[in-house]
């Protein structure tokens, strides 16, 4: 379906045409006809299917422009992406300017927000601790709320913020919708449904190969001693421009940081301790192009919307399937190409094979030869006579240091 069949205002249309949409992804063509019917819905949809404009086209269409009440609210697990819907949001009401969206979320002073609030917000992006701290003040109002959207359901859920949530729909008290959005359907996100949805519409997206986004996946077997060095090579002879390079803890992500830039690479690193400013900045200088490595926790993953990234490298080896499919879903966004390289230790490779498994991903088994250049197979593995260096893969060139 294109977006110009779709029965929204010209305004709306507009907007889409502007961000360079034509054809409805498969999640908005079986969420927004529901939910602009008023239906409660609960769908399961892959991580970058199109959810924000599933359920941000139908708030927009329903909502009272004239009216400065909140009558909206979206709650999502992390500040980077309440950040990411709230742009998102904004970009779908470009031709709308009495439209109204407050983002609130922690990290950020609280009496920054108390402002946007004030002035009057038809739709609230909040993450659910510090949305709670705003109810608490009374500096939020909720009470013409009618519609509301959990997006990432089962990781905020499985967060801790079950009961922060239940206690937010509890006050809604002239809630007419409810719509989750949500990667996998977890007993959290069940129970949700049982308890404040009638009758929801159930949607399933399936990671069909059409929709998959296509992720070129190799990996690698180091050491303590050579891991930095595979790394700056998979960087510097690829010629990648733009990367993001995932571990585990916030300490790694700052020692391979300063590593990284004693070797002359322009990189940064996002983590939960920084303030929102620090992460606003780096996070603008990534997307602007002006920083081609950036050094992420999964804490930020799920907020890391940026097209064109052309590698994703797995630093260390996740501690979930899950985050494994959140790092790598970073690249081959928008229907492109990407690449995706996982370093790991002998004694991780039974956990790798394993994730590997039950991910259902082809991962490619590489290793360097003798002249430092990445070859298939796995180190120690008969190899012909003529060992040929990997075809390169997808992904711009020109990498700058």
């Amino acid at each position: 379906m294109l977006y110009s069949e779709l029965n929204v205002p010209g305004e709306i249309r507009r907007a889409v045409e502007r961000m360079g949409f034509v054809e409805l992804t498969e999640v908005q063509e079986k969420a927004i006809p529901p939910m602009m019917a008023g239906k409660d819905i609960i769908a399961k949809a892959p991580t970058g299917t199109g959810k924000t404009c599933a359920f941000g086209i139908p708030l927009l269409v329903d909502l009272n422009r004239q009216s400065d009440k909140t009558q909206a609210l979206i709650l999502a697990p992390t500040r980077e992406l309440a950040q990411q819907i709230t742009d998102d949001l904004r970009d779908l009401a470009h031709f709308l300017p009495e439209v109204r969206i407050a983002c609130v979320y922690g990290g950020q002073a609280i009496t920054k927000q108390f402002d946007q609030l004030k002035k009057g917000a038809q739709i609230i992006v909040a993450t659910p601790g510090r949305l709670m701290d705003h109810m608490k003040r009374r500096t939020v109002h909720l009470d013409s709320v009618t519609r509301v959207v959990l997006d990432e359901a089962d990781e905020m859920l499985d967060m801790g913020f079950y009961k922060d949530v239940t206690r937010i729909l509890d006050a809604l008290k002239n809630k007419r919708q409810l719509g989750m959005f949500s990667a996998t359907i977890s007993r959290e996100v069940m129970d949700i449904g049982w308890l404040y949805q009638r009758d929801a519409e159930e949607i399933t997206v399936q990671p069909v190969e059409q929709s998959m986004p296509k992720i070129t996946q190799y990996s690698i077997e180091t050491t303590g001693r050579n891991k930095l060095a595979d790394l700056a090579a998979i960087i510097v002879d690829n010629q990648y421009e733009r990367v993001i390079v995932f571990c585990n803890t916030k300490y790694t992500t700052g020692m391979l940081s300063n590593q990284l830039s004693r070797l002359n690479f322009n990189v940064d690193c996002l983590h939960g301790d920084l303030s929102q400013a620090e992460r606003n900045a780096i996070m603008g200088r990534f997307k602007g192009g002006k920083l081609p490595v950036l050094i992420a926790t999964d804490v930020a993953a799920r907020g890391i919307d940026v097209e064109d990234v052309d590698c994703v490298v797995n630093y260390d080896l996740p501690t979930s399937n899950e985050y494994y499919t959140h790092r790598i879903g970073r690249t081959g966004r928008a229907k492109k190409e990407g690449v995706a390289y996982i370093l790991y230790m002998p004694d991780e490779k039974k956990r790798l094979k394993e994730m590997v498994r039950l991910t259902r991903n082809k991962v490619i088994p590489l290793h360097f030869d003798a002249n430092r250049k990445l070859v298939e197979g796995e180190a120690g593995e008969s190899q012909p006579a003529e060992e040929s260096p990997i075809s390169t893969p997808p992904g711009p060139r020109r990498h700058r240091r």
